[in-house]
């Protein structure tokens, strides 16, 4: 069956642009710090960093929390703290709602493993400054150590804007 060269021109035109689409690098940080043996202790903050470099772009924040089936409550409060490069840390409380009554957990589940992401901003946000920003996460919640919490973590997406 002799092929068109119409139909093939048409087919090498759309693997070339899957592949050029494809081959865009994404503007993406995300990070989980495990927590040993599911407690997170309230004195053993979640510490790390991500690199800004682009700050005409916006960006968009999320809390990333994977926490077990077994989890005691159906919120979670928190500490979290950002320091942009040269300054000193700004630290935050938020509550976050982790499930309800009538729905049961947010986010994710695989087997008794359930992740959310939480937007940590109403909308994204642009950095002034480029370079590291250093971030922390603490658990304040009554109970300490906190069971059942399996990892936490920042997820950084740049937005198309």
């Amino acid at each position: 069956m002799p092929i068109n060269t119409k139909t093939l021109f048409y087919f090498v035109l759309f693997l070339y642009t899957g592949w050029i689409s494809g081959c865009r690098t994404m503007d993406l940080y995300e990070k989980h710090i495990p927590i040993p043996q599911h407690e997170w202790k309230r004195e053993t903050p979640l510490m790390g960093s991500f690199n800004i470099s682009d700050t005409t772009a916006e960006y968009q924040l999320f809390l990333v929390l994977r926490h077990t089936d077994a989890y005691a409550y159906n919120n979670i409060w928190l500490d979290m703290g950002l320091q942009s490069p040269g300054d000193s840390m700004f630290t935050q409380k938020l509550n976050l709602s982790l499930g309800d009554d009538a729905q049961g957990w947010y986010g994710t589940g695989m087997n008794d493993i359930w992740e959310v992401r939480k937007p940590l901003t109403d909308r994204p946000r642009r950095f002034v400054k480029s370079g590291t920003y250093k971030y922390s996460i603490k658990q304040i919640m009554r109970d300490n150590p906190l069971k059942q919490v399996m990892s936490a973590g920042i997820r950084v997406e740049k937005t198309g804007k």
